[in-house]
C-alpha cells in the first residue's frame, strides 16, 4: 500500500498520469492501474481524471495532506539507508575472539585501514559468544562449532592446535603419548582438556593436571617460550615463535580438535558494502595463511 500511496502522490504533484508515469518509470497503465486499486482498497475517489489532467477530490486532498509529507520523509530515508549501505565510507563494526582477532589478525587490521581508510573500524574483542543483534555489529567472525541460529553462517576454514615447548625447558621433552602424561603442561581455559589425534586420525583423550592455567592464550604462549611446560596451543598463534625457535613442536604426528572458523551475520540484515568487502578481503588474507587451512 505504501508504494501505491507514492504513486498517488506523484500523480497529484504532477497533475497528470503520464508525467507520473514518466517520473516513477512505469507504464502509465501501470500507474493508472495502481491507483484506482488504492481507490478501491480506501472505498473513495481520490483523484479526478479529465483531459485538463488531474485534481484531487475532497477526500483526495485530505489523504494528500495527511500522507505528503510521511511519504516524502520515508523517500528520504530509504535514499540515506541506500547510500549508507552501498557507501565504503562510514563506520564497520566486527565482533571477533580475542586470541585470533589480536595477534594473527594484526596484519589484517593494519593492511585493510591503510588500503580503505574511509572504514572507521569499531573492532569489539571477547570470548564470549556475544549477539550480534544487541551489540548492533555489522558482522563477527567466531571459532568453534555454531549454534543453529538465525544468521546466515559461512564457513571459512579451520585452525590447528598443536603441542609446543621451549627448546631450553628443563624437563625432558616427551618420545610419546604415554610420556605426555607426566610432562609439565599450560593450558588456556579453552584448551584444558586435551583430545588428541594423530596422522592415522586415532584420538586420544588426555586429562591432565596442568602446573599452569589461565583464561587468556596470550599468558599460556608467555609462559610456553619460558620452558614453564608443554602448551596445546593453535597453529595461529605459535606460527612465529616456532619461525624464531623460541619454541618446538612437540609429538608433531600429534595435533589438536581443529577449530572451525566463521564469518556470520543476521538473515534479515543487508551487509552493507564495508561489511561484504571485509568479508572478502579477511578471507583472501586467512586463504594466504600458513596457520589456516581454508575451507573446499
Amino acid at each position: 500500500m505504501l508504494d501505491d500511496l507514492k504513486i498517488f502522490i506523484t500523480a497529484a504533484n504532477k497533475n497528470s498520469l503520464t508525467a507520473a508515469a514518466q517520473h516513477l518509470d512505469m507504464t502509465i497503465a501501470t500507474v493508472s492501474r495502481r491507483i484506482s486499486a488504492l481507490e478501491q482498497k480506501l472505498g473513495c475517489e481520490l483523484l479526478h481524471r479529465s483531459t485538463k489532467g488531474l485534481t484531487l477530490t475532497p477526500v483526495g486532498e485530505s489523504y494528500y495532506r495527511e500522507c505528503a509529507e510521511f511519504i516524502d520523509a520515508l523517500d528520504q530515508r530509504i535514499s540515506n539507508l541506500d547510500q549508507t549501505l552501498n557507501s565504503l565510507k562510514g563506520d564497520l563494526k566486527v565482533l571477533a575472539p580475542v586470541n585470533l582477532g589480536s595477534g594473527p589478525l594484526d596484519s589484517f587490521w593494519q593492511g585493510f585501514v591503510q588500503l580503505y581508510p574511509d572504514i572507521e573500524l569499531n573492532i569489539e574483542l571477547s570470548n564470549t559468544l556475544q549477539d550480534i543483534r544487541d551489540t548492533r555489529a555489522d558482522i563477527a567472525l567466531r571459532s568453534g562449532n555454531q549454534p543453529s541460529s538465525s544468521l546466515i553462517q559461512k564457513k571459512l576454514g579451520h585452525i590447528e592446535p598443536i603441542l609446543v615447548a621451549s627448546p631450553n625447558m628443563a624437563f625432558p621433552l616427551p618420545k610419546t603419548i604415554e610420556d605426555l602424561q607426566h610432562a609439565p603442561s599450560i593450558a588456556s581455559n579453552m584448551f584444558a582438556d586435551w583430545l588428541l589425534i594423530n596422522n592415522q586420525e586415532d584420538r586420544r583423550p588426555l586429562n591432565k593436571e596442568h602446573r599452569h592455567i589461565s583464561n587468556d592464550m596470550t599468558i599460556t604462549l608467555n609462559l610456553a617460550k619460558a620452558g614453564a611446560g608443554i602448551a596445546l596451543m593453535p597453529m595461529s598463534m605459535v606460527h612465529g615463535a616456532l619461525e624464531t625457535g623460541e619454541l618446538i613442536r612437540v609429538l608433531p604426528e600429534w595435533r589438536g580438535q581443529s577449530r572451525e572458523i566463521f564469518l556470520v551475520w543476521p538473515y534479515r540484515r543487508s551487509l552493507s558494502a564495508r561489511a561484504k568487502l571485509l568479508k572478502d578481503e579477511l578471507t583472501k588474507f586467512l586463504h594466504q595463511q600458513t596457520w589456516f587451512h581454508p575451507s573446499p
